[in-house]
């Protein structure tokens, strides 16, 4: 039995305090910030018979976390330089950024070695997942995608008319290239590949996957959402891009929200053909969304390589910490190329994030191919002590 909720509704009866406020950010459907959430007969989120997502129990009163590790963002961040950038243009918040975003758009066509038709800014990359999904799918149609996958582009489909065609992950957590491109039909209208996928932290083979890209594209457009892809030690080639000098019908998303650490400040990007991004903005517009102090942030933060590669190995060196502890505890996970870890646990989903947040740390919980699991983020390093004890704690 399901059970929807207006979120609103939801917020004013108070189901959403403490520990249950955690979870707020994770409800929304983005552009339908009013759209009701599907619950369970618990509670949780069923996103798919594979996947779904636990939900905390409520608590009597609000409660601090000593270490926030549910949201995948980067301790680090912003970098130094965009701090400046922003403080130094912050008095001109006043105004609009067309000129100036217009500047970033040069310099990441630039980087990307693409032209600056090819890009479409937006305040992070999930808008600019959320605004593909309403206009391609706005008289219907189905969306093919992993299974579990990262919900923000398919829960807006969904939303907006579409069908989701769902296909399970292989057993080493990759893309099952084979079953996506026999799943498209007459009526599929979009492919969506998260790599590194999220929520599992998965890579797919590289080459594999440009294989796909070139030729599938050729049938139906394919999205691939690279917001992880700076954690990888050689981000740039492994990308996508490169199909766009091809003239191959791809969309790639990046975000300034997770090597970068600008989470808050919003700012992300996609890099298409100019006749898809044309058909995207005849409806609705990107940049609007981004802050004149958040574009000079994200211009400078692009300068700052030192910073990129000092994220890189800190969340590195915190991945190989929390791998050493959930072996030292028993726990298997799956390798992760990514800012966060999922494991499996013994313990059903709500009670776990209950102990777990009564430990002052929070985390997410999914239901994944009949197992729970935890998915942590990388935080500090000493933000991850205070992960292992707490769950040594909780679990062992």
């Amino acid at each position: 039995m399901k059970t929807t909720v207006n979120r609103r509704e939801w917020f004013k009866r108070g189901v959403l305090s403490a520990a249950g406020v955690m979870a707020a950010p994770y409800l929304t459907y983005g552009a339908f910030p009013t759209q009701p959430v599907a619950l369970d007969s618990s509670g949780n989120i069923p996103y798919t018979p594979f996947f779904k997502e636990y939900l905390p129990y409520s608590a009597t009163s609000p409660m601090e976390l000593a270490a926030k590790l549910n949201a995948n963002e980067n301790p680090y961040g912003p970098s130094p330089m965009a701090v400046a950038a922003m403080q130094k243009y912050a008095p001109k918040g006043n105004r609009y950024a067309w000129k100036e975003l217009y500047q970033l758009m040069d310099k990441i066509a630039t980087e990307e070695g693409v032209k600056q038709a090819n890009i479409m800014m937006g305040p992070g990359s999930s808008d600019l997942l959320e605004k593909t999904a309403m206009v391609f799918f706005q008289n219907g149609g189905n969306i093919v995608s992993a299974d579990p996958a990262y919900m923000s582009l398919i829960k807006v489909a969904k939303a907006t008319g579409a069908t989701w065609k769902p296909v399970k992950l292989n057993d080493d957590w990759s893309h099952d290239l084979d079953g996506m491109e026999a799943a498209i039909d007459a009526d599929t209208k979009l492919v969506y590949i998260c790599n590194p996928n999220n929520p599992t932290g998965s890579l797919t083979d590289h080459e594999k996957l440009l294989d796909f890209c070139s030729r599938v594209s050729e049938k139906v457009p394919i999205f691939i959402d690279e917001a992880y892809l700076g954690f990888l030690e050689e981000p740039v080639a492994k990308s996508m891009v490169s199909l766009i000098n091809e003239g191959k019908n791809v969309i790639i998303a990046r975000t300034f929200s997770k090597i970068q650490g600008m989470a808050g400040l919003r700012v992300g990007y996609v890099v298409a053909q100019a006749e898809t991004l044309e058909i995207i903005q005849k409806i609705t517009r990107g940049g609007m969304g981004i802050s004149l102090p958040s574009v000079y942030a994200a211009m400078a933060s692009m300068d700052d390589i030192t910073f990129k590669n000092k994220s890189r190995t800190l969340n590195k060196e915190c991945r190989e910490y929390v791998y050493e502890n959930l072996k030292r505890m028993g726990f298997e996970y799956v390798p992760s190329f990514t800012s966060f870890i999922i494991f499996p646990i013994e313990m059903e989903g709500k009670g776990f994030l209950e102990k777990m947040t009564a430990e002052g740390v929070g985390v997410r919980a999914f239901q994944i191919y009949d197992k729970n699991w935890c998915r942590v983020s990388m935080g500090t390093m000493a933000e991850m002590k205070l992960f292992t004890a707490a769950l040594e704690k909780v679990l062992v």
